[in-house]
């Protein structure tokens, strides 16, 4: 659970009669198998949280547009609804909502606490088992009412799934605006679904490519504020910046370890060769992990922290390359047409994504840690730069759209592709851990 609603959530559970997550019988009908090829969305029913004024409708609406846009939900339009939800604790007729198909139904309320803060309580019900299956409430303060929707909807994804939820996360992009030879480069954070954007710097320079940190809220990217390319850590909620170095050679961003001491990197150094280092943040020594007569670039670490997933032209074109953490055993992994680019390693550390060019298009893909069973998820024009959701059911990217790039996801099938909102153009998306 998230620290800043930890401490309330056992004892107002218990003050309710209601368990955090309340088992689902065996018998039970509701469950999503995401692991299927095929995955049927699974019809639910949300109804607008009682109190609160608008609050419980927006809260009721965010929790249905997240479920709706993970592609493994397909919410009923209220307007089919037979019964009017007027106490959210107690029981609903659950024949009015089987008539209707919703296999699943959720139910809440808003309320605003003495002390200003707001109570958001959730319940999960089965309607075909006629069975409550979790339910839970939250305290938060008016800063974080989105927020509160977003973990609802996780737990609701978490409980009918049995995978961890994406939707209380933020991603950080390159806002780019004006004439497209003279681009406005900013960079901003803003919640997964396009809302509560941020700015992080002024646009009076060229910053590029940022990347989280796996386990804080801190992002390392590039800036050319100096006429040189730096790195620099950003601390995001104080605002705090640190010049990491001063990297002229620099081919690609670099990328945090997942114990988030180290950063990986590609440079081009005199010899005219881009290879791969390693700087541990703390003591500000690098570390060459490759040393080829090709260009090696584009380094990720996988989620153990054990290995390295990059690309090399060493064989005559970009393939990915997979290596250990310390530079050994670099073994090509991906032997298809076309050329190789931005591979990322999962969260779940089961698959590689990566952006392939061929046949005059630009493919988002994904295949095994060992380059089996690769899979293109989306073609295009321009399209480029995978980010994983924590969950490693999703990635986001940036494609070529009217003039500039915009952000879209997909999931894992391919099939659920969703352009983010966004009011600029937009590139080099990063997606966060789950917030804290």
């Amino acid at each position: 659970m998230r620290s800043f609603l930890k401490p309330l959530l056992t004892i107002a559970a218990m003050a309710l009669g209601m368990t955090a997550v309340v088992p689902m019988p065996a018998w039970a009908l509701v469950e999503l198998n995401v692991n299927k090829g095929n995955v049927e969305p699974l019809p639910i029913a949300v109804t607008d949280f009682q109190g609160g004024d608008a609050l419980g409708a927006q809260i009721s609406q965010i929790v249905t547009a997240d479920l709706k846009r993970s592609g493994l939900f397909a919410p009923i339009d209220k307007s089919a609804f037979i019964e009017k939800i007027s106490n959210p604790d107690a029981a609903p007729r659950f024949d009015d909502w089987k008539v209707i198909n919703a296999q699943a139904l959720v139910t809440g309320s808003v309320s605003k606490e003495a002390d200003g803060r707001i109570r958001a309580q959730y319940r999960l019900w089965d309607t075909f088992a006629g069975q409550q299956m979790s339910g839970e409430q939250f305290f938060a303060n008016d800063a974080n009412q989105r927020r509160v929707a977003h973990i609802i909807a996780d737990a609701i994804y978490e409980r009918l799934t049995g995978e961890k939820g994406y939707f209380d996360t933020r991603v950080v992009f390159i806002d780019e605006s004006g004439a497209k030879n003279a681009r406005k480069k900013r960079l901003a954070i803003m919640d997964q679904d396009g809302a509560n954007v941020r700015y992080l710097s002024d646009g009076r320079s060229i910053v590029l490519t940022p990347r989280f940190s796996p386990n804080r809220q801190e992002i390392t990217y590039m800036s050319y504020e100096s006429g040189q390319p730096r790195v620099y850590l950003l601390q995001i909620e104080t605002g705090q910046r640190e010049l990491v170095g001063n990297f002229p050679g620099m081919t690609f961003a670099p990328r945090f370890s997942p114990d988030g001491q180290k950063v990986i990197m590609s440079l081009l150094r005199d010899d005219g060769n881009s290879n791969i280092f390693a700087m541990d943040l703390r003591s500000r020594s690098t570390t060459r992990l490759t040393n080829s007569t090709a260009i090696d670039t584009s380094p990720s670490y996988s989620p153990d922290g054990s290995k390295v997933v990059f690309t090399s032209d060493r064989g005559g074109r970009a393939q990915i390359y997979v290596m250990g953490a310390d530079g050994s055993g670099q073994t090509r992994i991906s032997f298809g047409d076309g050329v190789y680019s931005t591979p990322v390693w999962s969260p779940r550390g089961d698959l590689i994504a990566f952006t392939k060019q061929t046949g005059g298009e630009f493919q988002i893909g994904v295949m095994k840690t060992d380059g089996s069973g690769e899979r293109i998820l989306s073609s295009g024009f321009q399209q480029e730069g995978p980010t994983w959701a924590p969950n490693g059911r999703v990635l986001m990217f940036f494609r070529d759209s009217n003039g500039g790039p915009k952000l879209v996801s997909v999931d894992l099938t391919g099939r659920n592709e969703q352009p983010i909102p966004t009011a600029n153009f937009a590139s080099d998306p990063a997606w966060s851990p789950l917030l804290e």
